[in-house]
C-alpha cells in the first residue's frame, strides 16, 4: 500500500507542478486553447494518443469486447491504430491545420460557422459538443474509479470527487499547454505500463501459448458460434459482424470528435504533421493493441466477483478481477497507468467543452464586446463547471462504460465527421446538407437510446457516422450551394501562387533547341 500510494503522490504532485509552469502560455485565448499554435510534433502525437485512449479503453472496451471476441478483439486495437490514428493524421491533419488557420477557428463549432458562414450552425455545434462530451468524461470517471476501488478499497465515490478535483487543478492553472505537457509524460507511463501488465498477466497463465490453449477450450456463447469451442481464440472471433461495428465506432470515430480534431489545429508546421503521424501511429499499435490483447484473454479470468446479483457479466469488472492477482508493485504500475491514460482523456474533453461554450455560444451572444480577460476567466470557470456536471453523473451512471462511451461516440462523430471531412475537401457542401447531419447523428443515437431499434449504442454509433458520410452528398448535391466567390476565399489557403521568373533570350525556343 505503502509503494502504490508513494506513486500516486509523485503522480499527482507531477502534474500540478506542470499546471503552474505552464500558466505563463495561457496568457491569451490562443493559448490556453491552442497553446498558441506552436506545440511539436512529439507532444501533438502524444496528446492525441492520450486523449484517444483512457479507462474507458483499458477498463471498459478492453473487458466488454474482450469477453466477446476473445483476442480476435485485439483488431480494435488494430484498426484504432490504421484508421483512427495513421489515416486520420494523413487525411485531416495536414487541412485542418491550414484551414483552421485561414479562417481563424480555435474549435470545431467555430469552423462550421465559418467555413459555411452561418452562426445557427456554431451555435448548435457548441450545444451538442457540451451535451453529449459529458456522457464520455463519466464513463471514464467509472472506470478509474472501479480501478482505484479494487487497488486501494476507497469508496467509488470518493475516487471519483478526486480524480475530479485534480484535473480541474492542472487544466485551469495551464489550460492547452499543461495538458500537451501532461499528456507527453502520462503517454510514456502508458507505453511502459502496457507492455509490464500484459507479460505479468500472460505469465501468471503460464506464458502465451499456455494462455491461448486454455482459451480454445472455452466453447462460444453468442451466435454464430454458439457452442463452438476455440472460437475465442479465433482469427475472427465468435461474432465478426459486430467486431466490425466497433471497430468502425472507435477508430473512425475519432474523425469527428471535436476534442481529437482541435489537436490538429495547435500543431505548429508540415514536418511536426509527417512525424506526429508515425508518432501518433506507433503509440496507438502499443497501448490499444496492448489494451484489447490483454482483455481478449478475460474468460480466463470467470469468477463469481465478476457477475451481478442479476447474474450477467459485470464488463467493468473483467480487467480489474485480472490485474487484482498481481503483486503490490504491478498493481502501482497499473494504476499510475490508467490514472494517465485518463486524466489527460479528461483534461483534453473539459478544455474542449469548456472552451466551446465561450467562444462558441456565450461570447458575442450572450455577452456583447467580451474581453479576452473575461474570455479566460470564464473558460476556467466552465471547466470546473462541466467537471462538477459529469462527477455527478459518474456517481450515478446510467450505464456500462461502454455503453456510455457508445452514446457519447455515436452522437459527437454522427453529427460531425461528415461535414468536417467533407468540408475541408469539397467545394460543394452546403449549410442544409451539414444540418441534416447533425440531425441525423443525434437523432439516431438519441432514438436508439429509448426505442433500441439498434442492438447496441456501438452498432448505432457506427450507423450514425455511416449515415452521414451518405446524406452530405446526397442533399448537397439539391441544395443550393454557397457563392463562388466565397468559396474560392476559403479554398485559397490551399492554393499558393508561385512566380517564376525567365530570363529573355535571343531567338524562338526552337531555334534554341537546335
Amino acid at each position: 500500500m505503502v509503494i502504490k500510494v508513494l506513486l500516486l503522490v509523485i503522480f499527482f504532485a507531477g502534474m500540478v507542478v506542470i499546471g503552474i509552469s505552464a500558466r505563463r502560455h495561457a496568457v491569451s485565448v490562443s493559448g490556453f486553447v491552442l497553446g498558441g499554435r506552436s506545440v511539436g510534433p512529439w507532444l501533438t502525437a502524444f496528446a492525441y494518443g492520450t486523449s484517444y485512449f483512457s479507462a474507458v479503453v483499458f477498463v471498459g472496451y478492453a473487458g466488454q469486447f474482450g469477453w466477446k471476441y476473445g483476442i480476435a478483439s485485439t483488431w480494435i486495437g488494430l484498426g484504432n491504430a490504421a484508421i483512427g490514428s495513421l489515416l486520420a493524421w494523413v487525411v485531416l491533419g495536414r487541412r485542418t491545420r491550414i484551414m483552421s488557420q485561414h479562417l481563424n477557428s480555435s474549435t470545431m463549432p467555430d469552423f462550421f460557422e465559418k467555413r459555411f458562414d452561418s452562426k445557427p450552425l456554431k451555435i448548435a455545434a457548441s450545444v451538442i459538443v457540451f451535451v453529449f462530451l459529458i456522457p464520455y468524461t463519466a464513463s471514464i470517471y467509472n472506470g478509474l474509479s472501479r480501478l482505484f476501488e479494487m487497488a486501494f478499497h476507497i469508496p467509488y465515490a470518493v475516487c471519483v470527487v478526486v480524480m475530479a478535483g485534480f484535473t480541474a487543478v492542472y487544466v485551469i492553472l495551464g489550460g492547452y499547454m499543461a495538458t500537451a505537457i501532461s499528456d507527453f509524460i502520462q503517454g510514456l507511463i502508458m507505453l511502459v505500463g502496457i507492455v509490464v501488465v500484459i507479460g505479468a498477466v500472460l505469465t501468471g497463465e503460464g506464458g502465451f501459448m499456455q494462455a491461448v490453449s486454455q482459451l480454445a477450450q472455452i466453447p462460444s456463447d453468442a451466435a454464430p458460434t454458439l457452442g463452438q469451442p476455440g472460437a475465442f481464440a479465433s482469427f475472427f472471433g465468435p461474432d465478426p459482424v459486430n467486431l466490425l461495428g466497433v471497430v468502425i465506432l472507435t477508430s473512425l470515430g475519432t474523425w469527428g470528435l471535436p476534442q481529437m480534431i482541435q489537436k490538429f489545429y495547435a500543431i505548429r508546421n508540415e514536418k511536426a504533421v509527417r512525424t506526429g503521424t508515425v508518432i501518433s501511429t506507433v503509440f496507438a499499435v502499443i497501448v490499444s493493441g496492448g489494451c484489447y490483447f490483454l482483455g481478449g484473454f478475460g474468460r480466463l479470468f470467470d469468477d463469481p466477483s465478476i457477475y451481478g446479483a442479476d447474474g450477467a457479466v459485470v464488463y467493468d469488472s473483467i480487467v480489474p478481477f485480472m490485474l487484482s492477482k498481481l503483486p503490490d508493485v504491478l498493481i502501482g504500475i497499473v494504476v499510475v497507468l490508467v490514472l494517465s491514460a485518463s486524466m489527460s482523456t479528461l483534461s483534453s474533453l473539459v478544455l474542449t467543452s469548456s472552451s466551446t461554450l465561450t467562444l462558441d455560444l456565450i461570447k458575442d451572444n450572450l455577452w456583447k464586446n467580451m474581453k479576452e480577460e473575461s474570455q479566460i476567466w470564464m473558460m476556467r470557470v466552465l471547466i470546473a463547471v462541466f467537471i462538477a456536471i459529469s462527477v455527478v453523473l459518474a456517481i450515478n451512471p446510467p450505464g456500462f462504460i461502454a455503453q456510455l462511451m457508445g452514446i457519447s461516440w455515436g452522437a459527437l462523430a454522427g453529427a460531425f465527421l461528415a461535414p468536417f471531412l467533407y468540408g475541408i475537401y469539397w467545394k460543394r457542401v452546403t449549410r442544409a446538407a451539414v444540418w441534416t447531419s447533425f440531425a441525423c447523428g443525434v437523432g439516431l443515437t438519441v432514438l436508439n437510446l429509448f426505442f433500441s431499434f439498434i442492438d447496441s449504442p456501438i452498432n448505432a454509433g457506427a450507423a450514425a457516422m455511416v449515415l452521414g458520410l451518405i446524406v452530405i452528398p446526397v442533399v448537397s448535391l439539391i441544395t443550393p450551394r454557397q457563392p463562388e466567390k466565397r468559396l474560392q476565399e476559403i479554398f485559397s489557403c490551399y492554393q499558393e501562387e508561385t512566380v517564376l521568373h525567365k530570363k529573355m533570350v535571343v531567338g524562338t525556343d526552337k531555334d534554341n533547341q537546335e
